[in-house]
Parts: C-alpha cells; structure tokens; sequence
C-alpha cells in the first residue's frame, strides 16, 4: 500500500490538508471514479474482437485507489511528475500516463458548475435561470501564468500587459453568500477585458439576470459596481461608506477564488499542455464544489480500504 494512502488511513483529519478534500468526501470520489472506470473498461471490452481471453497482460503496480489519489496530489501540490513517481513507487512516465488517464473521469463526474450540472436537461436549464434572476449574482475574473506560446501569434495573443506575462484567464460567477458556482469559463487569453469576456458568455443567464462587480466591470448595465472615483475629486464620506458595504458584499467571490486556488495547479505556472487548460480548471471548480458541499455525489457503504 502507498505509504500517501495508508497515511490518509491513519489519520482522516489530514485528508483535506493532503488532498483538499474531507476524508468522506474523498471516500464518494474514489466509489464514483472506481465504478465510472469500471463502465467505461466493461464498454470497451464489449466493442472489441478477441482472439484470447482476457485478463492477461501486465499486472498494474498501483490500485485504483491510489491511482486516483496521485492524481489528487498533482493538482492538490503541484508536484513534478518524476517526484510523484517516486512518492508512489511508479516511473515518471506512468505517473503521467497515471494522471492523465483520471483527469477526465474527474472531471466527468464533477460538473464545474450549478449551470452545467442542469444544463443537459433543457427544463431544469430554463427553471435554474428563472430561479437566478431573484439573485444578484457576483462575477469576477483573474488570471494564471502560463508558459510562453512557441508561435508568435500565439504569443502575442495571450502577453498580459497586467501581469508582464503570458496567461489564461478565467471568469466565475458565484451565488450572492459563496454557497456554490454558478457558471465558469476558463482559459480565455488573459489580454481580453473582463467586461468583454463576461458579454462573450452572457447568453448563459435570463436577460433580466443582474450581477455585481468591481470597477473593470463599468459600463456595463447589467453589473452593480462600485462608486468610481471622479477625475481630479474624492469621493464623499457617504460614497465611501456605500463602497465598503459594496465590498463587504462582493467578498464572498475572493473567498471562492481563493478556494479554487489551494489547488496549487491553479496557483502557479500552468506547466501541462495548454490545452489541457480548462479541463484542469473545471475539474478544480468540481472539486471545490464538491468541498464546499454545493456537489454531493452518490455514496456506498464502504471505506477506502475495502474492496
């Protein structure tokens, strides 16, 4: 046994420190990923033409088990995948082979968002947006560091003046106390303004919907923000004070973003394939809503250890 697994065995309380989930909320995943590998291994084995029995080849050094819990680690800490594979016993290569492999499924069973959990059902999609325009929802964006684009078009697409660097940029849409994401759009090139990403995406929402925002958001009719600064004036006491009870209220979007970023995937520079972006992203988004308690996915009876 993994000594990372039979550590979050011993000690359950660790488990959100390790992983960045509850120990039982760890336990649901790996039921839900181990019994979506299992569908999709019984699929494929219907579809394919045999000539031998099946159940030869090589056997796998990790379980299931820990095989999703390194890919946990990953986006949890951020590891090189050679140090991963030492830490679980595997080659680099198989730790990568590893991780790739469960992003995915991952990501399959964790929708990003409440807008994509209902959107595959076109009434309960229409009955949500209803229900959201009795809500001012709070948007903001932010962006990551990612590695230089080898073409230069590319590149100059995605150099952020902001931040001297290349990066994604990412925009979320949660509900008015934080208690779940609304929608997410991730890996747009970091140049692009927040308030023309936001118009880019807004035919998700009613067209009564409203929002609030901060100052990048101005001009856009839609988005309560704050009072600006006049050229050459201050702001009055009184305007002040309704800035920071605009603030106090908008809080709530700081607080999930920096949820989403104690997967230090989402911290740092973005080291994997760029196109694997906004997989990475919406399945951290998944993950937290899972964390946060806004995502609940079926669970069985049974321990990690057990099977």
């Amino acid at each position: 046994m993994n000594n990372i697994l039979k550590h979050i065995e011993e000690n359950p309380k660790e488990t959100q420190r390790l992983i960045g989930l509850e120990y039982e909320q760890l336990q649901q995943l790996i039921q839900n990923a181990e019994r979506l590998h299992y569908e999709k291994q019984a699929l494929l084995e219907s579809q394919k033409v045999r000539i031998i029995a099946g159940g030869g080849g090589r056997k796998q050094k990790l379980s299931l088990r820990e095989q999703i819990i390194l890919t946990l680690v990953y986006l949890r800490h951020l590891t090189t995948f050679q140090l991963l594979g030492i830490q679980f016993g595997v080659s680099e290569s198989t730790a990568n082979d590893t991780f790739n492999y469960w992003l995915p499924y991952l990501r399959e069973l964790m929708p990003s968002s409440l807008i994509e959990q209902v959107k595959k059902n076109a009434s309960d999609y229409e009955v949500v947006k209803e229900i959201l325009t009795d809500y001012e929802l709070i948007i903001d964006s932010y962006e990551q560091v990612r590695e230089r684009p080898g073409d230069n078009n590319e590149q100059k697409k995605y150099f952020s003046g902001k931040k001297s660097n290349h990066t994604f940029k990412s925009q979320m849409i949660i509900l008015p106390d934080g208690s779940d994401i609304v929608d997410v759009v991730a890996g747009e090139p970091g140049p692009k303004s927040d308030i023309t990403l936001f118009r880019e995406y807004r035919s998700e929402f009613d067209t009564k919907q409203r929002f609030k925002g901060d100052k990048a958001y101005i001009g856009e009719d839609l988005i309560t923000t704050p009072i600006k600064k006049p050229r050459n004036r201050e702001l009055t006491t009184e305007q002040k004070e309704q800035n920071k009870m605009f603030s106090s209220k908008r809080i709530f979007i700081e607080h999930r973003i920096r949820s989403v970023k104690i997967f230090r995937v989402v911290q740092e520079r973005f080291r994997l394939n760029p196109h694997k972006y906004e997989q990475v992203i919406l399945t951290i988004c998944g993950l937290v809503r899972l964390r946060i308690r806004a995502l609940i996915l079926p669970l069985e009876i049974s321990a990690i250890s057990s099977g």
